[in-house]
C-alpha cells in the first residue's frame, strides 16, 4: 500500500509523495510513521483499505496534506489546520527565530495577521518572558488561533486572539515589536502552483505587485511601535528588496535581512526611531 501509494501520488505531481503516504496511511490507520514499518507485514482489512485510498485520493487532488489530517507541527508545537487558515510552512520559522532574537525582555508583541496563531504560539512558547497579541480579521481564522490557544494552556496568560483589521482593534496600544506573514502572492501564482488554490485566498493574494499588504503593515507598526520598537515581515521570493525599500519609506532604520534554508531572502526587519536599543542579530 505504502509503496504504490507513494508512486501515485508521484504522479500526480506531489513533491514529497513517500511523506505524504506516510503521513496519510498512517493517520488513516492510526499509527505513527514507525508503526508503517514494524507493522509492514500486517494485512489491512477491507475498512482501512478503503479509509487509506480515501485520504490519498484527497491528497492526489492538492489538498494539502495538513487539511487532510487537520493537524500540522510547526516549531515545537502541534497546531490545528483548516481549510480557513494558510497551513503553517517551514520556511515562516525562519521568523520566528527572528522575532525571538529580536524582542526585548519582556516585549509586547502583535502578530499581524495571525491565522493558526502558528507564529504568535511559537513565540510565546520559545520567549516566556513575552506577551503577543495575536490579530486576525477572518472570524473564522480566529477560531482556529483560539483553539490552538486553548489547546497549549500554558500560554493562556500571556497570548490573546483579537478580532482586528490589520492594528484597527488595539488602536492606541503600544508594542515593542511588531511580526506579520502578509499575503504577498499575486493571482498569476495561483496559476503556477494550483495546489495554493486549497489555501484562502485572501490570505495568500496582495494584489497586482505582491507587496501591498507589507507596505500597509508597515504603516500600521510605525504609529504602533515604541520607540526602538521592531517590525519583522516574512516576504516571498524576490521582494526582499522592494520591501527593504517600503520598509525605508515608512521610516525604519537598520534594515536587515535573513535567508531560509532554501537560501531564499525570507525575513525582514527594521528598527522604528529611537533611543537606546538591542543590536540586531546577524542576518
Amino acid at each position: 500500500m505504502l509503496q504504490k501509494s507513494t508512486e501515485w501520488l508521484a504522479g500526480k505531481g506531489s513533491d514529497t509523495p513517500r511523506l505524504d503516504a506516510e503521513v496519510l496511511i498512517g493517520h488513516a490507520l492510526g499509527l505513527e510513521r514507525i508503526g508503517l514499518y514494524t507493522e509492514a507485514e500486517r494485512p489491512l482489512t477491507d475498512d482501512e483499505l478503503v479509509a487509506c485510498r480515501a485520504l490519498i485520493g484527497r491528497r492526489g487532488e492538492m489538498e494539502p496534506v495538513a487539511h487532510i489530517t487537520g493537524r500540522r507541527p510547526f516549531g515545537r508545537l502541534d497546531l490545528e489546520v483548516t481549510p480557513d487558515v494558510l497551513v503553517p510552512r517551514p520556511d515562516t520559522e525562519v521568523v520566528v527565530d527572528v522575532v525571538v532574537e529580536l524582542a526585548p525582555e519582556g516585549a509586547r508583541i502583535a502578530d499581524w495577521g495571525t491565522g493558526s496563531g502558528a507564529i504568535a504560539l511559537s513565540v510565546a512558547d520559545l520567549r516566556p518572558d513575552v506577551t503577543v497579541t495575536g490579530l486576525e480579521r477572518s472570524p473564522e481564522a480566529l477560531a482556529v488561533a483560539l483553539r490552538n490557544l486553548h489547546a497549549n494552556p500554558g500560554l493562556e496568560d500571556r497570548v490573546r486572539m483579537v478580532q482586528s483589521d490589520g492594528m484597527a482593534a488595539v488602536a492606541g496600544e503600544e508594542f515593542d515589536l511588531v511580526v506579520g506573514n502578509p499575503p504577498y502572492l499575486v493571482s498569476a501564482d495561483l496559476d503556477r502552483y494550483p495546489a495554493l488554490r486549497h489555501e484562502p485566498q485572501q490570505a495568500l493574494v496582495a494584489g497586482p505587485v505582491g507587496t501591498e499588504d507589507h507596505a500597509r503593515v508597515a504603516a500600521e507598526a510605525a504609529a504602533a511601535l515604541a520607540p526602538g520598537g521592531w517590525l519583522v515581515l516574512e516576504v516571498g521570493e524576490g521582494q526582499a528588496d522592494p520591501v527593504a525599500g517600503i520598509l525605508a519609506v515608512a521610516g525604519f532604520g537598520e534594515v536587515s535581512m535573513r535567508a531560509d534554508l532554501a537560501g531564499i531572502p525570507r525575513a525582514i526587519w527594521g528598527r522604528s526611531a529611537q533611543a537606546e536599543a538591542p543590536d540586531s542579530p546577524a542576518s
